[in-house]
């Protein structure tokens, strides 16, 4: 048996092939496709030739198939209704009514940010579930891999593969202690020196962001204190004389409520650039781009309110 070389078919013809099983007319096979009756009738033509057989002639009624045309069109139906089903665009998202779950991966540097974050996803979508993944060093290929849906990351000078993200707001930085701290009588690098420290590790293979920021100076601080969470510096810097350089995003909620201040740090560090990342796979699923702005308008409003924090 001879094959068709699937390279001289045009998908064309089989959609004129398969309006003009349906109408049995030219004329009505082009007012169904919205083309010209020569159009439809060249199209069949050339069907014809490639595929040896007369398909439909004229006869009294319209036009009748060909036995082979009959067994083609039962084979060429499901295979169509296949192929518009996979060039369909994508379905609007409608939260109101979608039961998603979303994984997130991102870092504890604020206490209200998830908590914002699921007030307003649960709002507009009340059937969605969500869930805060540990930010881990693999997060990022959790993500590429679709395992996570949405992660926020340090903007790292080459991604991984597979990944598309959008930069945030960059995390400004601040020095906080508490309201009554003897270092705030005459706040300075010295004094920045002089005084104990709180660290927080949040990472064995994540170097801290103020050693790589301004090594010189870290180099003399005395870290006192080191702890796994953003969480537990607030209520450390309220009991103790400890001082804490880190992120302005950290303290927005912290410090009215323990009764801390914020200062400028007295050496130069620069903001540390962050980004929302996905998978470039699912980049155009709509659930994911609806999340993404949730996501974004969350942190943009906490991001917004910490950089206020040290304006006079």
């Amino acid at each position: 048996m001879n094959e068709i070389d699937l390279r001289r078919v045009d998908l064309n013809l089989l959609v004129a092939f398969e309006a003009l099983m349906a109408e049995r007319s030219v004329t009505a096979a082009a007012r169904r496709l919205g083309r010209t009756q020569s159009a439809v009738s060249h199209a069949l033509a050339r069907l014809r030739t490639q595929l040896g057989d007369p398909l439909l002639v004229k006869s009294r009624g319209g036009m009748a198939a060909s036995p082979f045309a009959e067994l083609l069109a039962a084979e060429i139906g499901p295979i169509l209704a296949r192929v518009r089903r996979a060039l369909r665009p994508p379905e609007v998202f409608d939260p109101a009514t979608a039961a998603r779950d979303f994984r997130l991966a991102i870092p504890d540097v604020n206490d209200a940010l998830f908590p914002i974050l699921a007030e307003r996803i649960l709002r507009e979508a009340p059937q969605a579930a969500l869930e805060w993944v540990a930010r881990g060093d693999t997060a990022l290929l959790a993500v590429a891999e679709g395992q996570i849906d949405l992660a926020l990351s340090p903007l790292a000078p080459a991604m991984p593969e597979g990944l598309d993200y959008a930069p945030v707001r960059p995390f400004r930085w601040g020095c906080f202690m508490r309201k009554d701290h003897p270092a705030a009588r005459k706040w300075g690098k010295a004094a920045w020196l002089a005084w104990p420290h709180v660290a927080v590790r949040v990472s064995a293979n994540v170097p801290n962001p103020v050693d790589a920021a301004a090594p010189a100076a870290a180099k003399e601080r005395r870290i006192a204190v080191r702890v796994p969470h953003f969480s537990a510096v607030a209520p450390l810097l309220a009991r103790t004389d400890l001082i804490a350089t880190l992120p302005l995003l950290v303290m927005t909620d912290a410090l009215d409520r323990f009764g801390l201040r914020a200062v400028e740090p007295p050496v130069r560090i620069e903001p540390m650039k962050h980004c929302l990342v996905w998978s470039r796979r699912l980049g155009n699923d709509p659930a994911i781009r609806w999340l993404r702005g949730r996501v974004a308008s969350a942190f943009e409003a906490i991001a917004a309110q910490a950089d206020r924090i040290l304006r006079p």
